[in-house]
């Protein structure tokens, strides 16, 4: 049990020295803290065997709009009755302010490996994602990057990688011959895609390598660009058609973009280049970020992954949800926050949010 401004990776810290971990991994797990990843219900490279947050949570003390102070869930996988604890988490802060959370720790894997895959093209790297998905095989992690951010991150972290089109970082864990035999699956797989390199970490230090880039990436981006990173997640089997799409709207608004993502369960992670000196360059990347999310809805997938709603897409809601959906939705937010205080213009379209509001703070 933790309180909640405790950062995500000083869990796993204060307890790794038994051989025990915290699942959930986000790139700034260095820096985040527990409460932001519950509201978001935030992920990692390692989620794609894991889980994300909701499957890592089992219990949390909330703070209502009222000052009731209450516990939600506790210490075990399932409480009975509603699902509130699933409820809680992914809410971004509209529902109360959770204080302590009883968290999911997990034995360590006796070994983990990565490998890590060039490619000609993005599309042949979702390819053979989709490919690895559909043979059954659960890595627990495949991490995706192109070019523009394969070449920035070689800069910045200085990790060793190949200068090719598209790169993936496949690790998976278990015992030795658990890790042997996945990676025999998996390998089978990429070279049916004709991959321009494959690299297979052979101890410690090189696994470190392989992942000192993807880890960077964000960082790395920053040092080069402005961007907007707006996530969205998708099914495997669309990958390769996202891909191209999300090339062809960078050409048709004439800005670039890196994609770096969470490969394995659909999460991307678009960051588009801007000049934030430039006139009218931040509306093109906005315009832009919005077709990329409704690219996403459209496939089958969602306006978000792990960087929630926010500001930035509350008005693409109404892509995604129909008018009966949207008042469902509010209806909770109605019962935990009646005068719609807590953390107020974010998620809903902000003309409706606005609205409710009025029409609460009229009925008082």
């Amino acid at each position: 049990r933790v309180q909640t401004g405790r950062t995500n990776l000083s869990v796993t810290g204060a307890v790794e020295q038994d051989d025990f971990f915290y699942a959930p991994d986000p790139s700034s797990q260095l820096a985040c803290a527990i409460a932001g990843n519950i509201a978001m219900n935030s992920g990692g490279a390692h989620c794609l065997k894991y889980g994300v947050t909701t499957n890592n949570l089992l219990g949390v003390t909330m703070v209502l709009m009222d000052g009731t102070v209450t516990e939600i869930g506790g210490a075990f996988l399932d409480s009975g009755g509603l699902d509130l604890l699933g409820l809680i988490c992914g809410s971004e802060g509209q529902l109360g302010v959770v204080t302590e959370a009883t968290l999911r720790i997990l034995r360590k894997p006796e070994g983990a490996r990565p490998v890590l895959m060039g490619f000609d093209s993005n599309e042949v790297a979702g390819a053979c994602v989709s490919d690895i998905i559909k043979a059954g095989v659960l890595p627990v992690a495949i991490e995706f990057m192109d070019r523009p951010c394969i070449e920035a991150c070689e800069a910045f972290a200085k990790a060793g990688y190949p200068m090719c089109e598209a790169l993936l970082i496949v690790e998976v864990e278990g015992s030795a011959d658990e890790i042997d035999e996945q990676l025999a699956v998996i390998l089978d797989i990429a070279r049916r895609h004709n991959p321009v390199e494959l690299r297979e970490a052979k101890d410690a230090d090189e696994a470190g390598r392989i992942w000192l880039g993807r880890k960077s990436a964000f960082g790395a981006m920053g040092q080069i660009n402005d961007y907007m990173c707006l996530d969205g997640t998708i099914p495997v089997t669309a990958l390769p058609h996202v891909l191209k799409r999300i090339g062809e709207l960078g050409k048709q608004y004439g800005l670039g973009v890196a994609n770096v993502f969470h490969a394995g369960d659909g999460n991307m992670h678009p960051l588009i280049l801007f000049d934030a000196n430039k006139p009218g360059d931040l509306e093109l990347c906005e315009a832009m970020g919005a077709d990329v999310l409704r690219l996403c809805v459209e496939v089958g997938g969602c306006l978000t992954g792990e960087h929630g709603v926010g500001i930035e897409k509350r008005d693409l809601m109404v892509d995604q949800f129909d008018p009966a959906d949207l008042e469902a939705q509010m209806a909770v937010k109605d019962v935990f926050d009646p005068n719609w205080l807590l953390n107020p213009a974010k998620v809903f379209p902000l003309a409706v949010s606005q609205s409710r509001r009025h029409v609460a703070l009229a009925a008082e």
